[in-house]
Order: C-alpha cells, then sequence, then structure tokens
C-alpha cells in the first residue's frame, strides 16, 4: 500500500504529509523558528489519534538534512519517538534530494535537466548537491557537501541547469562556468514533506531503513554530534 508518515523541518518551511494509496495529505507552512511549536499540531491535524498501525502507515519517512541544526534535531526526535511508540522502521532523505523533487513536482524542471539544490548554510557557505531530472524522480549525481559557494563545482553535461534554494542567492559568487550553466533559478523553494514519499517508497522496497535508535541527522560538518537514543539516557 506504501502508506507513509513524512516530516520535513530542515529549513524554514515545517512540513507534514501522509500518503494513503494514492491520496497524499499535506500541511505546508513557512514558520520559521517556530517548528517545535507547530510540528505535532500539524501531525494532530492529519492523524486526530495519533494511531499510525491503525491508520496503515508502514514507514516515517524524514528528512535528514542537511540543513538548520535545530530544524534537523526537531525532526529526528519527533521521529525517534513516533517510531519508538509505534514500533514503524524510519527512513532518512536527503533534504537536498526532497527540495529537487519539489521542483520537479512544480514544473521547474525538465526531463533530462540538471538541478543545482542549495541551501544557505550560514557562515559564507552553502549545502549543496547536483541531480537530474529522470522519468519522473531525481537522480543524485553528487553527495551534499558544505563549501563556499566558489568551491561549486560543475558536474559534466550540466549546461542550461536549474538552480534551486537559498544557496542559488549566492550565485555571483560561484565559479564563471556554474553562473553560465544556471539558466533558471527558484532561490525561494523550499522542499515540502510529500516529495519525501517517492524516495521512502523505494527506500522501503530495498529495505533501506532505520531502527528508532539509528535515527539521526546529516549535517555534513563533522563537528556537529547528535545524540541517539541511548546517549540520551533513555531506555533501548
Amino acid at each position: 500500500m506504501n502508506n507513509i508518515l513524512a516530516i520535513e523541518t530542515a529549513t524554514e518551511a515545517c512540513s507534514v504529509a501522509w500518503s494513503s494509496g494514492d491520496r497524499v495529505q499535506q500541511r505546508h507552512e513557512i514558520t520559521p523558528r517556530q517548528h517545535s511549536q507547530r510540528l505535532f499540531g500539524m501531525l494532530n491535524e492529519l492523524l486526530p489519534d495519533g494511531r499510525l498501525r491503525e491508520h496503515g502507515i508502514e514507514a516515517v519517512a524524514y528528512g535528514c538534512g542537511p540543513g538548520s541544526f535545530t530544524g534537523l534535531r526537531i525532526a529526528a526526535s519527533a521521529v525517534q519517538g513516533l517510531t519508538y511508540a509505534s514500533g514503524l522502521p524510519a527512513v532518512p532523505v536527503s533534504t537536498l534530494a526532497v527540495q529537487a523533487q519539489t521542483a520537479l513536482r512544480h514544473g521547474l524542471v525538465d526531463d533530462g535537466q540538471l538541478i543545482l539544490s542549495s541551501l544557505d548554510a550560514r557562515i559564507n557557505e552553502i549545502y549543496c548537491a547536483w541531480f537530474r531530472a529522470e522519468a519522473g524522480g531525481v537522480l543524485a549525481l553528487t553527495g551534499p557537501q558544505a563549501c563556499h559557494p566558489a568551491q561549486v563545482r560543475l558536474p559534466t553535461g550540466a549546461a542550461n541547469a536549474v538552480g534551486i534554494g537559498s544557496g542559488c542567492q549566492f550565485i555571483e559568487d560561484m565559479p564563471p562556468a556554474v553562473k553560465a550553466s544556471l539558466g533558471e533559478m527558484a532561490v525561494d523553494l523550499l522542499p515540502e514533506a510529500r516529495d519525501l514519499i517517492p524516495f521512502a517508497i523505494e527506500q522501503l522496497a530495498r529495505g533501506d531503513v532505520q531502527t528508532p535508535f539509528q535515527v539521526q541527522p546529516v549535517y555534513v560538518r563533522d563537528e556537529i554530534n547528535w545524540k541517539k537514543i541511548p546517549q540520551q539516557g533513555k531506555r533501548a
């Protein structure tokens, strides 16, 4: 049935979606610094009784980053609690991939076109990764990285690419070849939880899932640490 609960809070958007067969319900709000106040209210709007298994939900997918450190912690904590209480698996999905899928669903990208998915990482850096739109989905060409805009590298065949996300506001600082390739840009685009679902369905089918104790954000920057449930003093 591929019924998935999806949570994405790595950016200014707080986004929750629930797929039930071919039907998708979503709550998506731009709520900077209010994710912790809104997330469970949005979950309650979609699932008033909170009984995930009784609604046929098979897994809880989440945007694992990179992105806002606080936003990633909020999602990871919520997913740990939900999967621990329900006995369901968690499915981590790259926030940059979700953002690329959002762009594709909104018609901002053509099939075969390359996408630079990016986020403002602050302190003069961006998070970014390259993707290709392919057969109704997006294929990762590079892994996520944190770098100065001048360090963004252009993959082969990236002419007439699309730049999406807040990191593209720094296009003037990017190398000339990257600037020349980005014919279109959507700087204000933010990832939506419903676009986690195609990735989660594929990963669930492959068995590429996590237990509650394996849930953790992907910060990209090595110096940031996340404490898993046992490290937080909670019982397994």
